[in-house]
C-alpha cells in the first residue's frame, strides 16, 4: 500500500495515518475496477464485481480494453457466430482483461466474479469459473493469482467446493449471515466476503434509526462473530470484510484477515491521523462455542428465517445481474460503432 511516510519535525514524530496503521495489522484490498485508483494506492490485492466493472467500462479511458476484449472474443469464436454469442463471450473477456490489467499493478490476487445470473446453477457456475481461469491462463497468468468470486447461495457454495478441489481458489460474496459463512468454511473455501454496509442499510430501513455506533453496527457485529468463530475453530478460510458505508465500520474491524475498501474510504483513512486500536485478534479466542454444521435443509431454513440475509442476497444477485445486462448493452453499442467505422473506411 503506497502511503505517506512518517517523519520527524523538530524532534516530534508525526503520527502514522489510520490507513498505515490498518495496513500493518490487516491486508487492505482495493475494492475497485479503476486502474488509476489501484495505481495510486498500490494494494496487495484487488476485488471487482459487475457493478465496478461496468463503472470502469463506462470510462472513456478504458475504451481500448473494451475493443481488445471484443476483438479477442471475435477470434476465439468459430465461424458463423452470432452477435449475441459474441457479446456473451465478450462479457467474460472484459472481466479478464480488467483483471489482467489490475494484476500488472499489484503483487497479489484479483477477484473476478462469475455471472450473477448463474447463482443458482452449480454446474453452470463451475463451467464459467473454469472458462475464466482458462482465459487468464491464455495470458500466462497463474490461477494462484485469481480468486473466482461466487454468490453465497447453496448452489454457489457447492460449486466453489468443487472448484477448490481442482485448485481453483474462490471468494464467496454476497454473504450476510453466519450460516453462509460456516457452510463456506466447512467446504474449505479460500476466502469469504461478509458484507457490512448492506446489513447496516437493511437495519436502518427497518428500524428508522439513522445512526449506529461503530461497535453497535449490525454489519460489524456480524463480521466479528464470523471472524471469532473461524479463528476459534481453526478454519483456514480467510475473512475479508466488505461493503462499507463509513470509516468507523472499517476501524471496528481492524485486525480482520483482509478488508476490501473503496478508494474514497482509502483516501479518507490516509488523511486521518490518531491511534487505531486492533479490535479483532485471533490470539484472544475462548474456544468455548459449539461446532456448527449446515446441510442443505438447515442452510435453506436458516436463510428463510433470516429476513435480512434473504432480502439482501436476492437484492445483490438482482443488482449484479442488471449490471451485467447493462454491460451487454454497452458492448452492443460499442460493437455497432466499430462496425460503422469499418463500413465508412471501406466506402
Amino acid at each position: 500500500m503506497k502511503l505517506k511516510l512518517s517523519y520527524k519535525i523538530y524532534g516530534y514524530l508525526e503520527m502514522k495515518s489510520i490507513l498505515e496503521q490498518l495496513s500493518s495489522i490487516t491486508v487492505v484490498v482495493a475494492d475497485t475496477g479503476d486502474l488509476e485508483a489501484i495505481k495510486k494506492f498500490q494494494p496487495r490485492d484487488a476485488t471487482t464485481n459487475p457493478s465496478l466493472i461496468l463503472a470502469a467500462a463506462k470510462n472513456p479511458e478504458y475504451i481500448k480494453l473494451i475493443d481488445q476484449a471484443l476483438e479477442c472474443s471475435r477470434k476465439s469464436l468459430p465461424n458463423g457466430f452470432s452477435e449475441s454469442e459474441l457479446i456473451k463471450e465478450t462479457i467474460d473477456q472484459v472481466s479478464v482483461f480488467f483483471g489482467k490489467e489490475i494484476l500488472n499493478l499489484i503483487s497479489g490476487r484479483v477477484s473476478t466474479e462469475v455471472d450473477a445470473r448463474l447463482s443458482f446453477d452449480t454446474e453452470a457456475t463451475v463451467t464459467k469459473a473454469r472458462k475464466l481461469i482458462d482465459h487468464y491462463k491464455s495470458f500466462g497468468i497463474d490461477k494462484e493469482r485469481i480468486l473466482i468470486k461466487i454468490a453465497s447461495t447453496w448452489e454457489g457454495i457447492k460449486a466453489a467446493e468443487i472448484l477448490e478441489k481442482e485448485g481453483i481458489k474462490c471468494n464467496l460474496t454476497l454473504l450476510f449471515n453466519f450460516c453462509q459463512a460456516v457452510a463456506c468454511a466447512n467446504a474449505k473455501i479460500t476466502l469469504i466476503s461478509p458484507f457490512v454496509g448492506r446489513i447496516l442499510d437493511w437495519h436502518k430501513a427497518k428500524t428508522g434509526k439513522d445512526n449506529f455506533a461503530g461497535c453497535e453496527d449490525p454489519g460489524v457485529i456480524s463480521v466479528t462473530k464470523i471472524y471469532n468463530y473461524f479463528k476459534e475453530k481453526g478454519f483456514k478460510t480467510e475473512v475479508m470484510g466488505a461493503s462499507f458505508r463509513n470509516i468507523d465500520e472499517i476501524k471496528e474491524l481492524a485486525g480482520c484477515d483482509l478488508l476490501t475498501i473503496a478508494p474514497k474510504f482509502l483516501d479518507e483513512l490516509n488523511r486521518e491521523e490518531g491511534e487505531l486500536i486492533k479490535k479483532l485478534d485471533e490470539d484472544t479466542q475462548s474456544n468455548s462455542s459449539i461446532d456448527y454444521y449446515f446441510d442443505e435443509k438447515d442452510f435453506r431454513l436458516s436463510m428463510l428465517e433470516d429476513q435480512m440475509a434473504s432480502e439482501k442476497l436476492s437484492e445483490g444477485i438482482t443488482g449484479f445481474s442488471k449490471a451485467i445486462e447493462e454491460l451487454e448493452e454497452l458492448l452492443l453499442k460499442r460493437l455497432s460503432e466499430i462496425n460503422n467505422q469499418k463500413l465508412i473506411s471501406t466506402t
